[in-house]
């Protein structure tokens, strides 16, 4: 009371005479606070309210303001993201599965090696792998798990680095799908509400079926289809529970991860999974424990078409785009059939090489082309257009126009035998010739290889022995219009006009043309038309049938003819310049061919089932070297290729006249005698 009576003892303002003190708090307080002399109070207190005022619509404002910005975000992030309609129908882009004749697999085509296979065909534990190592609450959130974001961001301070990742699998759609990789904030925004909006107008398994087909795997597979495929050689319905730990771990680091490049950090990784699977519930601590103990087991399976069937391959490209379109073979899924026999065509191509290397040991080998068609129907079975695809992709089989030499031969003789020029048991002399050369006032004297000459000659030897003197008389027997003749219906591409030297070998094809051509001797005058696809389908497991190649033949020759030039073309084998091929223990019938100063060696030969044409020799059409011929060098290099497939020993195709022939010659014959 003593301390308030001191307040209380001046006198007080007259404004504040009507002040009323309740108490003593309250005289306390407005004497405390209001001790100046002509304060106006209520003032005072209006401008509070004023000051309140502002500050609560400046807090209004704000708020406003951070709605409109929400607003403009929305909007924007609603125009601006992509559509997700395309998530709806999921097409991606897959990969073209090449087979053999056998349907036996060569190897994948196109951009990205995706093999698509619906949900319903991935079996339960291959999802549940993926589901324990990436997002195990995936039935229970709707596009964004913030525990497990939470979750992860602990995990990762605890080991010091990123063991786990936040993401969910719906996310992990929208970023690969609909997103740039960009590691920003707004592109993590955008994946966030990206990820609802698919929750929203997809299905669980709709989303799990994107992902699992579209995730990059690693070693160049997408999908767990075509990783199963590369890690393990078996479809992805065939993994075992720790096979399908193996690449469930794959996703955060597929190079690291990768079993084929660190087989370790796979298996620390296959169990990670496994013990998260074990976690969750999926499997249980004894199948852990089982697992575990399990070695990783890999069977890699060379998914890229492998080198050494490189040049074929090419041919393909160019034959698929002339029919389908373009758009099509871009997006995949087709399972395009061969006529190649793979197993051929490696096994072919190493006892090339391995050959060729043989003949060349102190380095320096020329080139090699070589193509093998399939006597029934012109499927061509093996071709290389090189020795080193990786090093030169240049197809001499199909590109290298070169002089076939002596090995043009036969198809004067055919044309001579056919045309009644000649008969079967001719004799033509092997002797010195000249004539008018190309040039005039200039003469051409083609001679014999071996500078020798054997006099009178019968076709079968002159052939045998290949008889440069003896070609050039049939041509010049024939004339040009037979020989224009037989270049028009054997369909060779030759500038006219035509002329003498055309007997030597002169004018030039591909190995691929030539060896065409040899076809018409196994089937008795029929020209094959090489195919190298067989049938196109619209998917890789199964599909509808949309392309079929027909075979195609063009008679050229009678079966008369062709059944004399097999007799003749068998001496060649049996006495003549290609006896190397009787390595082979076949009957075959063949020629060898050798061009000037030994730019190139030829050997085409023939079985009952096979016609292969091998060529040998240096791009810039340097010499290989004295005396190496066609059947020195081209022949060992055919015998090699022939021994890559087993055979069947038959004879060559003989022309046997109809029975109602032989009877009428038969009746001519006894009419005669009487």
């Amino acid at each position: 009371m003593p301390i308030l009576s001191r307040y209380i003892s001046f006198r007080l303002p007259k404004k504040l005479k009507n002040l009323v003190v309740k108490n003593r708090e309250d005289i306390f307080f407005r004497l405390t606070y209001f001790p100046f002399k002509g304060y106006n109070f209520k003032q005072t207190m209006n401008s509070t309210n004023s000051t309140l005022k502002i500050i609560g619509l400046l807090i209004l404002s704000f708020f406003i303001f951070l709605g409109v910005l929400v607003l403009v975000f929305f909007l924007y992030l609603k125009v601006s993201l992509p559509s997700i309609a395309k998530l709806k129908n999921y097409q991606p882009k897959q990969t073209n599965l090449i087979v053999d004749y056998q349907d036996r697999v060569v190897g994948y085509l196109g951009e990205e090696r995706r093999i698509y296979v619906p949900i319903n065909k991935i079996p339960p534990h291959v999802i549940k792998a993926f589901l324990a190592a990436e997002d195990a609450n995936f039935y229970k959130h709707r596009g964004i798990d913030f525990f497990s974001l939470m979750r992860a961001f602990v995990k990762n301070i605890i080991s010091g680095k990123i063991v786990q990742g936040g993401s969910t699998i719906t996310q992990q759609v929208a970023k690969s799908l609909l997103l740039s990789p960009e590691r920003t904030l707004s592109r993590k925004i955008k994946e966030m509400f990206l990820a609802w909006q698919i929750e929203k107008h997809l299905t669980k398994d709709e989303i799990l079926n994107i992902y699992l087909n579209h995730i990059y795997l690693g070693e160049g597979a997408y999908g767990v289809e075509a990783a199963s495929l590369t890690y393990f050689g078996k479809h992805v319905w065939e993994l075992s529970i720790p096979e399908a730990a193996v690449i469930a771990g794959l996703p955060p680091s597929p190079v690291r991860y990768s079993p084929l490049n660190n087989l370790t950090l796979a298996l620390e990784r296959r169990n990670y999974v496994l013990r998260r699977m074990a976690e969750v519930g999926f499997i249980t601590e004894d199948q852990l424990n089982l697992y575990l103990k399990e070695p990783l087991l890999l069977n890699p399976k060379n998914v890229n078409i492998p080198a050494y069937a490189g040049y074929f391959i090419d041919v393909v490209k160019a034959e698929l785009e002339s029919i389908l379109p373009k758009e099509r073979l871009e997006q995949g899924g087709l399972r395009i059939k061969l006529t190649m026999n793979v197993d051929w065509q490696r096994v072919g191509y190493l006892n090339l090489i391995n050959k060729l290397k043989q003949l060349y040991p102190k380095g320096n080998p020329p080139e090699i082309s070589a193509v093998c068609l399939d006597n029934r129907d012109g499927g061509v079975r093996f071709l290389t257009g090189g020795k080193d695809y990786l090093n030169s992709t240049y197809n001499r089989a199909v590109l290298g126009k070169r002089q076939p030499g002596s090995a043009f031969k036969p198809f004067i003789w055919a044309q001579a035998l056919e045309t009644g020029v000649v008969s079967r048991d001719a004799v033509i002399p092997d002797e010195p010739i000249t004539l008018p050369g190309a040039n005039a006032g200039e003469d051409w004297s083609p001679g014999n290889y071996d500078g020798k000459y054997l006099g009178p000659v019968s076709l079968k030897q002159a052939l045998a022995q290949s008889r440069n003197t003896v070609s050039v008389r049939l041509a010049l027997m024939l004339g040009t219009d037979r020989l224009v003749d037989l270049v028009r219906k054997m369909e060779f591409k030759f500038p006219m006009p035509i002329n003498l030297s055309i007997a030597l070998g002169t004018y030039e094809l591909t190995p691929l043309e030539l060896t065409t051509a040899y076809t018409i001797f196994p089937t008795l005058g029929n020209k094959l038309k090489p195919r190298f696809i067989e049938a196109i389908y619209d998917q890789i497991y199964g599909g509808k049938l949309i392309y079929q190649s027909q075979q195609e033949s063009k008679p050229v020759f009678s079966p008369q003819t062709m059944s004399i030039m097999n007799d003749f073309l068998q001496e060649v084998v049996r006495s003549g310049t290609g006896r190397c091929a009787l390595a082979l223990g076949l009957p075959v019938g063949a020629k060898t061919g050798t061009t000037q100063e030994y730019r190139d060696a030829w050997f085409m030969g023939f079985t009952a089932d096979y016609t292969c044409g091998v060529w040998v020799g240096y791009d810039k059409g340097t010499t290989l070297g004295k005396g190496e011929t066609g059947g020195k060098i081209a022949c060992p290099l055919w015998v090699s290729l022939m021994q890559g497939i087993k055979h069947e020993a038959k004879p060559l195709p003989v022309y046997i006249p109809p029975a109602d022939v032989l009877s009428n010659s038969t009746s001519e014959d006894t009419s005669g005698a009487n």
